[in-house]
């Protein structure tokens, strides 16, 4: 699998289980999303500022499923 379809493929694991409401599954999901979005960035397949931003909005989802 691609790089860039593996990030993608976890930033959609994330979005289903917040989709779900399964606050577990969603906290393991963005845990294991970001080492692989923060490694895009270290070999330059996609821009920081767009790392940071996907981490930002799916922690922000992940987030509000605890309240």
């Amino acid at each position: 699998m691609g790089l860039r379809s593996r990030m993608r493929t976890l930033i959609k694991n994330v979005t289903k289980a917040v989709e779900k409401g399964d606050k577990a599954a969603a906290d393991a999901a963005y845990k294991a999303a970001v080492p692989v979005i923060d490694s895009m960035v270290n070999k330059r397949i996609v821009n920081k500022n767009k790392a940071a931003r996907h981490k930002s909005r799916l922690h922000k989802r992940v987030k509000a499923l605890a309240s």
